[in-house]
C-alpha cells in the first residue's frame, strides 16, 4: 500500500555497480532488497541514473517505459530480464514543471535503463510504483546538478522517491572484472571516505567541487556520469536531516558500492 502520512519521503543514491549483481547473489542485492522492504512505499520514484546522460535535460514522459539492456557481453539470463513498472506522463508534466525556467524535454524514447531497473528490481521487485527517468546533462557543470536536486525537494513531501543510481568510485579501467572480490585500492579507499566524512558534515560545496580533491577523485571520477547523481539527493537533502549508509563496500578494487540515505 502507497504510504500517504509520511511528512517526508526519503532521499537515496545506490552504488549499483556490476550488471551481474542483477543475477548473482551478493551482499548488494540483499542491500538493496533490505531497503526496499524498510522505506515507505512511494507514490511515483523519480530515477537520476548515471547511465542516461547527454547533452540535454529530459523526464521521460510515456506510460509504459521499456527494460533498455544498455550492455553487452554479459550473460543471456539478463537479457531476458524486464522491470515492466508503469511510467506517469502526469508527474513527469510536474518535473518539467518544477524545474522551469530550465529547458526540459519530455521523452517517449528512452525507458528505464539499467542504472535504474537493475537496483529496483530487488528494492521493489512487483513493479507496481510508477518511474519516471530524469536524463543528466553532461554539458553543465556539477553545481547545476546539486540545484536540480534543490529544485526537485519539494517532491519529498509529496511520497516522491528521489533515486539516484550511479557509483562513487567508478574507474572501469582499474576494475578487477576477473576478481570482483578485490577490496578497495588505496586511493578508492580515501575517496570514499572523504566523500563519507563530507556527507556526514554537510560541506556540500566540496561535494559539488570534488575535483579539486586531487589525484584520488581523478582516479575515482574519471568521467563524472556516475557521480553526478549522488549530487542531485544531496541538493534534496533538508535542515537537520540525517545521513545514513544502508550498504556499504567495495567491488572489483575500483567501484564503490556505498549507498548512502537522507532522511
Amino acid at each position: 500500500m502507497v504510504s500517504k502520512s509520511i511528512k517526508s519521503m526519503p532521499a537515496i543514491f545506490l552504488g549499483h555497480g556490476n550488471p551481474m549483481n542483477v543475477i548473482r547473489p551478493n551482499k548488494w542485492r540483499e542491500g538493496w532488497t533490505a531497503l526496499g522492504k524498510v522505506l515507505p512505499k512511494p507514490m511515483a520514484i523519480l530515477a537520476i541514473s548515471a547511465h542516461w546522460y547527454l547533452p540535454a535535460t529530459m523526464v521521460t514522459a510515456m506510460p509504459h517505459p521499456g527494460t533498455i539492456h544498455d550492455f553487452g557481453g554479459f550473460p543471456k539470463e539478463l537479457f531476458k530480464i524486464r522491470y515492466p513498472a508503469p511510467g506517469d506522463p502526469a508527474f513527469a508534466k510536474r518535473v518539467y514543471e518544477l524545474l522551469a525556467p530550465l529547458p526540459v524535454t519530455l521523452d517517449n524514447d528512452w525507458g528505464l535503463d539499467h542504472g535504474t531497473w537493475s537496483v529496483l528490481y530487488h528494492m521493489f521487485p512487483e513493479a507496481d510504483i510508477p518511474v519516471v527517468q530524469l536524463s543528466i546533462d553532461r554539458t553543465k557543470p556539477p553545481l547545476l546538478h546539486y540545484e536540480i536536486g534543490q529544485r526537485l525537494t519539494a517532491l519529498r513531501n509529496e511520497v516522491i522517491l528521489i533515486l539516484g543510481s550511479g557509483n562513487v568510485v567508478h574507474n572501469l579501467q582499474l576494475y578487477e572484472w576477473d576478481r570482483p572480490g578485490t577490496g578497495a585500492f588505496d586511493w578508492a579507499a580515501r575517496f570514499e571516505k572523504k566523500v563519507h566524512e563530507l556527507l556526514q558534515s554537510g560541506k556540500d560545496d566540496e561535494l559539488i567541487n570534488y575535483s579539486a580533491m586531487g589525484m584520488d577523485a581523478t582516479l575515482s571520477i574519471p568521467t563524472p556520469d556516475h557521480y553526478l547523481p549522488l549530487l542531485y539527493v544531496v541538493g534534496s537533502r533538508k535542515k537537520d536531516e540525517k545521513i545514513s549508509f544502508p550498504v556499504e563496500g567495495f567491488d572489483g578494487g575500483s567501484m564503490s558500492m556505498l549507498a548512502v540515505k537522507i532522511s
